[in-house]
């Protein structure tokens, strides 16, 4: 198995059932400013680069099949179940940032540079979801929906969810100058001190304990990836730039 620098949620590692990495820009191949592990074909980086740097975390994470999803930065999710063709389709999904599964051994990858991967596991019921919100994500609310798909879909009782923030752009830089704009007043709440930022990871917190899910049971690893550009892909940063990946996959039984 290759070896390469990753993460874990210490909740989600000692969940039994699951398999997760959290990613950093290091190990790959790619150069330039996608160096190294850029993992987005949309960056302007050279695909073949591209491929062989989700080949190495595949084989990281230890499985063969993998969801890249076409993300749009919008509210919807797509479902993958055993129950449903052998073939779920998985090279012909509709654009989503956020997938949910009970498949073992496929993994749900997520891409980002700022914005949030987060992740969602129900150890009783044996499903997993990974939920790409962006600004306008979290605008949309795209992780409250995912709990709902969750249990409308699988039967998950959201107090047995672990879920898990990953690297993002913090309150710290997170500043929007045409918040009024863009950011409903229902979420001015979440504005810091007058200022022009905002606490996203806070607003995450708070849509996951809103549906249910136990404030014990979220983890955030609180690392601004603007301010730690050399060790994660930032788009404040710098415009021109790779995607990090973050995935989780059922072990297979």
């Amino acid at each position: 198995m290759i070896d390469l620098p990753w993460l874990e949620f210490s909740h989600l590692k000692q969940a039994p059932g699951l398999v997760h990495r959290v990613f950093s820009r290091e190990g790959g191949i790619s150069k330039g400013a996608w160096e190294s592990l850029n993992v987005g074909l949309s960056t302007g980086d050279d695909p073949k680069a591209v491929r062989e740097n989700q080949q190495r975390i595949l084989e990281c994470l230890g499985v063969s099949e993998a969801v890249w999803l076409n993300q749009v930065h919008g509210p919807d999710l797509v479902v993958l179940k055993q129950s449903r063709d052998p073939d779920p389709g998985l090279s012909d999904l509709p654009p989503a940032d956020g997938a949910v599964t009970d498949i073992p051994g496929l993994a749900l990858m997520i891409q980002v540079a700022d914005c949030q991967a987060v992740l969602v596991y129900d150890p009783q019921q044996k499903v997993v979801a990974n939920v790409h919100s962006g600004w306008r994500g979290s605008v949309g609310n795209i992780i409250g929906r995912c709990v709902d798909l969750m249990t409308a879909e699988f039967g998950s009782d959201p107090r047995d969810l672990l879920a898990g923030i990953s690297p993002s752009l913090g309150p710290c830089c997170a500043e929007f100058i045409h918040y009024r704009t863009e950011i409903p007043e229902t979420l001015w709440q979440y504005r810091l001190d007058g200022r022009d930022y905002f606490d996203f990871w806070a607003l995450s917190r708070d849509q996951l304990l809103e549906k249910g899910v136990r404030e014990k049971n979220i983890e955030n690893m609180a690392i601004c990836t603007r301010c730690n550009a050399g060790r994660f892909f930032s788009y404040r940063a710098g415009r021109i730039t790779g995607r990090f990946a973050v995935g989780a996959a059922l072990v297979l039984r």
